[in-house]
């Protein structure tokens, strides 16, 4: 059996057909060198007919079972198993561009060796179009090249170096979100180069309605903001990081005038980035 270049770890729950879809762009890849590791975290056997499909187009799959959801425990567990010499993390709801691995696998064998890439989310606005480096000081300060799990490559050296992802972060925990930005924070903490390749596509779609401030969407906005939080505390950002992040969500939609869904939901935002920082500090002293 050989080894591939490229793992890519496919953690997911309760979609299917979002996963053919991802899988279909797979195997329209021009680079084939790769295996796919499926962490299935449903409780029955729904995925088995989508995986079998992918497998007689020709992917490499690899079918784990998690029994506890939790996105980035899952994800670990595809690091543990996985052989490739890099890895990537591409939700069941994403699809990538045809030249996608290609192109990541070229950006890690140039002279500079980065130990990350990170790719282009096309239909994400903030993504810029120029080519450039990481690093500890604007990431830290949430000014860099924003990175999502989707668009994160990395060798799996440092995956196994810096320990993946935290669990304690990300869908399925208390703190909802942060376990990507936790990781690049840690990566390039322990020196590690991170690239940004816009050239690289990967496609994730974006709702552009606007999000009505139920209860629940209040409730869900404010699990994921904790994941900031806790960040602030974790990383010992500076207070005029943490001070910044507070108060923007709420300051936003009062300087537009927009005193409906906008600011309760800038409110949820504010108080689950402060539920998080005092949730981190509670929870390590």
């Amino acid at each position: 059996m050989t080894t591939p270049a490229v793992s890519l770890i496919l953690a997911t729950l309760g979609r299917t057909d979002e996963l053919d879809r991802m899988l279909d762009s797979l195997a329209k890849q021009t680079f084939d060198d790769f295996e796919v590791i499926v962490v299935d975290q449903n409780q029955d056997e729904r995925l088995r007919p989508h995986l079998e499909r992918a497998r007689t187009r020709g992917l490499a799959i690899r079918h784990l079972k998690q029994q506890q959801p939790n996105l980035a425990a899952a994800r670990n567990a595809g690091i543990a198993a996985a052989s490739g010499k890099w890895v990537g993390f591409p939700d069941d709801d994403c699809w990538y561009a045809p030249d996608l691995l290609q192109r990541v696998v070229g950006r890690f064998l140039r002279q500079d060796e980065p130990s990350g890439v990170v790719v282009r989310w096309v239909e994400q606005d903030e993504q810029p179009m120029a080519a450039g480096n990481l690093s500890w000081e604007r990431s830290s300060a949430f000014r860099d090249i924003p990175v999502s799990s989707i668009t994160l490559f990395c060798s799996r050296t440092l995956c196994l170096k810096i320990d993946g992802f935290d669990s304690r972060l990300g869908v399925g925990q208390w703190f909802g979100a942060g376990e990507e930005t936790d990781f690049v924070l840690r990566a390039l903490r322990s020196g590690a180069l991170f690239t940004y390749d816009p050239a690289a596509e990967v496609h994730h779609a974006v709702s552009s309605a606007a999000t009505e401030a139920t209860p629940q969407a209040r409730q869900a906005v404010r699990c994921r903001a904790r994941g900031t939080g806790a960040l602030y505390a974790k990383h010992h950002l500076p207070f005029w990081v943490i001070a910044r992040g507070l108060i923007a969500p709420v300051l936003r939609p009062l300087l537009k005038g927009s005193f409906g869904a906008d600011l309760a939901l800038g409110c949820a935002v504010m108080l689950g980035r402060l539920d998080g920082l005092l949730g981190w500090r509670r929870r390590q002293s």
